[in-house]
Parts: C-alpha cells; sequence; structure tokens
C-alpha cells in the first residue's frame, strides 16, 4: 500500500447517509475518511429523489395547464419539450449538487478518497491503493434497482431509475413493471407528460399501504388514463421491433416503445468485501442490530444496505444514531416507528406510526378518526378535494398511527409523526389553533371528532340544562 490512514472514523458511500455521518462527525473534529467509488450524492440526489421530484414537478404543471378550465382558465394541452425537460431535471440535481460534493467535504476536513472499497480484514479497508485502518467504519453503500429473473429480460433494453431521465425521446407507450410507490410516481408523471401508460404488478398496486388510501390514488390514476393490471404476472419478454413485448400469465401480451423496471431493490453488499471483516449479510442487505452495530463490532451499516425502510431520511435518521454510538458511546435503539414515508403521486400517501390493521394487531380495541378534504375550504378553493386523513387512537386517546391521502399528504404529515414521538393524545391535537384556510385543518377536523361519542352522552345533557338555571 502506497499510504496507510488510521482515522477515527472511516465511511464507505456518499450518499445521505454516508455524507450525513461523516459532515456531523468532522463537525466535531473527528479524523474522518469518505470512500466514493461512484458519484458524490449517491443514488437520492442523482438518480431517485431530486430527479424524479423535477420530473413529478413538471408533469404537474403540465396537468395543472390541461385543467385550467376548472378556474375559469383556456385549458392548454402542453407541448414538451424534451431537451428543456432533461435540462430543467439536470438543473435541479446541478443546484442541490454543491451540498454534496467533494470539495465541500474536503473543506470540512474529511479525506475523501474517490474510488472502491473493500475489507481485507475486520479491522482494514483498502481503497485507490491506500489502507485505511479505522477505529469505527460505518457502510453506507446504498441500493440499487433490481430486476426480476424474468425469461427474456436480459434481451431488451430496460429502464430503471438510473436511466429514465437521459430518455431522448418521450415514449409514446411505457410499460412499467412494478406498481409500488417508484412504478406509480413514474407512470402518473410520463402519463401526464404525454406517453401511454400500462403498470403490471404480480401482487396488488401500493400493497403496503392501508387499501383505503391506495384506492384513492388508484382511482386517479386510471381516471388519467393509466392503464393497471393487478395480480398479473409477466411469463416472458421479449423484443420487438423497436420496442418490447410483455406476455403475461392469463392475459393478452402487450407492447410498447419502452420498458420501465420498478420492481423492488437489493442492497449494494457483494463487491465490499464483508467476509473478509467478519460482517454478516444475505440478499436483504448487512445484517445489524438494534443499534446498527454489525457482526464486527467495529462496523456498522446505515441507510438502504441495512435492508430496512429505503428512505433518505431514514439513512438520515440512522446516521444520527450511529454518530451516538461510534462518537459519544451512548446506548442507542432504533425506532422503526420514527420513520414516515410518502408517496408522491398525486394525490400523495404519507403515513406515521402504525396502519388500523397494525393498530389492532397489537393494541385490541382502537378508535378511527377520519375527515375528508372535501370538508376543507383550502381544499375546495384549491380544486384539489379527494382524500382524507384517518388517525388510529387508543380507546383512551393516545396516538397510534395517522395516514393522509390527498393534496402534499407529505407536508402534512409531520404534525402527526412530532405527536406519535411525544406520545401526545389527541386531545392535544384537537385543541390547536390552525390558521384559516389551511389543508392542515383536515388534521384538527380530524381530531375534533374525538369528541364526537360524547355529545351523546345523556350526562351531558343533564349538565348543561343544570347551569342554564344559574343564568
Amino acid at each position: 500500500m502506497s499510504e496507510i490512514l488510521k482515522p477515527d472514523l472511516c465511511v464507505i458511500g456518499a450518499g445521505s447517509g454516508g455524507l450525513s455521518v461523516a459532515a456531523a462527525a468532522a463537525a466535531m473534529g473527528v479524523a474522518v475518511v469518505l470512500v466514493e467509488k461512484g458519484q458524490m450524492g449517491g443514488d437520492c440526489l442523482n438518480y431517485g429523489c431530486v430527479p424524479s421530484k423535477a420530473l413529478i414537478a413538471a408533469a404537474h404543471a403540465a396537468e395543472t395547464m390541461r385543467r385550467a378550465g376548472r378556474f375559469g382558465l383556456g385549458a392548454v394541452e402542453p407541448a414538451v419539450d424534451l431537451d428543456g425537460l432533461r435540462a430543467h431535471v439536470r438543473d435541479v440535481i446541478d443546484r442541490i449538487a454543491p451540498n454534496d460534493s467533494q470539495a465541500r467535504f474536503e473543506a470540512m476536513g474529511v479525506r475523501v478518497i474517490r474510488a472502491a472499497g473493500r475489507f481485507t480484514s475486520r479491522d482494514t479497508l483498502e481503497a485507490g491503493g491506500i489502507a485505511i485502518k479505522g477505529r469505527r467504519f460505518v457502510v453506507a453503500t446504498g441500493s440499487s434497482p433490481a430486476a426480476p429473473p424474468i425469461p427474456g429480460i436480459e434481451l431488451v433494453r430496460y429502464l430503471t431509475n438510473e436511466s429514465v431521465f437521459d430518455l431522448e425521446r418521450l415514449p409514446k407507450r411505457m410499460l412499467v413493471l412494478g406498481a409500488g410507490p417508484i412504478g406509480l410516481e413514474l407512470a402518473q408523471a410520463f402519463r401526464r407528460l404525454g406517453s401511454e401508460v400500462v403498470v403490471v404488478e404480480a401482487g396488488k398496486a401500493l400493497g403496503r399501504e392501508d387499501p383505503e388510501l391506495a384506492a384513492v390514488v388508484l382511482t386517479q390514476l386510471e381516471r388519467e388514463g393509466v392503464r393497471l393490471l393487478q395480480g398479473v404476472k409477466v411469463a416472458r419478454i421479449e423484443p420487438v421491433g423497436g420496442g418490447v413485448r410483455l406476455h403475461l400469465d392469463g392475459a393478452p401480451p402487450i407492447e410498447g416503445d419502452d420498458l420501465l423496471v420498478a420492481a423492488g431493490r437489493r442492497p449494494n453488499v457483494g463487491a465490499l468485501g464483508l467476509e473478509a471483516a467478519g460482517v454478516t449479510f444475505d440478499n436483504s442487505g448487512v445484517k445489524v442490530g438494534p443499534s446498527l452495530r454489525t457482526t464486527n463490532r467495529r462496523i456498522y451499516a446505515v441507510g438502504d444496505v441495512a435492508g430496512m425502510a429505503q428512505f433518505t431520511h431514514a439513512a438520515n435518521y440512522h446516521a444520527g444514531l450511529v454518530l451516538r454510538a461510534t462518537l459519544f458511546r451512548m446506548a442507542v435503539k432504533l425506532d422503526p416507528a420514527a420513520i414516515p414515508r410518502v408517496t408522491y403521486t398525486d394525490p400523495e400517501i404519507a403515513v406515521a406510526g402504525l396502519s388500523e390493521a397494525d393498530a389492532h394487531e397489537r393494541h385490541g380495541k382502537v378508535h378511527v378518526l377520519r375527515w375528508s378534504f372535501v370538508e376543507n375550504d383550502r381544499a375546495q378553493a384549491e380544486r384539489q378535494t379527494e382524500g382524507f386523513v384517518k388517525v388510529v387512537t387508543t380507546p383512551k386517546g393516545l396516538i397510534l398511527g395517522a395516514a393522509i391521502v390527498g393534496p402534499r399528504a407529505g407536508e402534512l404529515i409531520p404534525l402527526w409523526q412530532f405527536a406519535l414521538a411525544k406520545r401526545a393524545r389527541i386531545s392535544d391535537i384537537a385543541g390547536l389553533v390552525f390558521a384559516y384556510p389551511t389543508l392542515a385543518e383536515v388534521s384538527k377536523r380530524a381530531a375534533v371528532t374525538s369528541y364526537a361519542p360524547s355529545l351523546g352522552n345523556p350526562w351531558l345533557g343533564r349538565i348543561l340544562r343544570l347551569l342554564r338555571r344559574f343564568g
């Protein structure tokens, strides 16, 4: 080795989790080495969260133009400039990229090595001809799109979230394999931009979500012209002309110009030499305990590679736990309920805490409170009335979970996440004063419905009649 480094902390992977660990540790004066073989910022900045939300924003603008008649304005069918659309997505990435850049982290005092890292022993990582003997290591290598083992898939050029934003033409007809959040977000976006879209899902679309919430989104997608094939398996795939044909079990084959595979992700563990480090892993990711420590006490794992919730904010949460554990020797414990999730379709789905089904399973009897956006004045003014808020509590009012399907649901869920973190009761939310008119009032109105059973209590009427006697 040309050089041997002995930092306090070595982070492998410059995605969201790895960068959070490196930045915070460096700010505390800790010697940090950051190893990244690809692009700084990882999947979220370059292929995932950022470009997809930029594309979704453009598609939303197109749909607003198309539906302008709702506001007494002239509806316009948008003309899509694909070069301009790609430039928009690229510009958004470029504006955020400096926050994740090598120059910024080197200015913080982080030693950045742009090479693949591989463990050669329990306490040594090699990267770019350099041996790194860290006191602690954090594996933050993320995940990659996974292609299902369908016969013929290797014969076609298919898209993933890593390539879909570089399309040089707008597909006339796009086929989407997988109806999870990524598949449906992009399916709706391309439909709004003018493509015909067919989504094929072997199970249930949005199968992880509460069926009540999922139904609102799926109805809207079908209303916009997205064709959903649920419970349909792809038997084989073949190239045809300049496109692709899917042969389906129990249904006629379908053809399209492009195939987008959004059927899950796999953790990036294969090339890390984890066997040499004594770290247990499998196809689902690195095995970690409640503190995110692996089977090697020197090594922790955060984010997608840890095989849990595959969200940027989950990786950031993991990073905070690992920093407390590695730098301050604090006892930490992962709390899966601390991580909300959002599906960025229109309407959005946002979830915090337990679902109704999970709450019933864990707590037995629960109360379910609802309020619809159609009863919200701001939603009426903006012509976005699809959806509702749904809150689950114990009979004594302890909040167990909340789910929102509707406009800007992701912006509304933090109130409920905070309530869960503080073990608040539904009366705490009912007692808050919300600005009028705001979409957030749906949360208060749902909370206020918790008082409805009390209003029918005969003792309440008797007390009020008694009090009236005193003037």
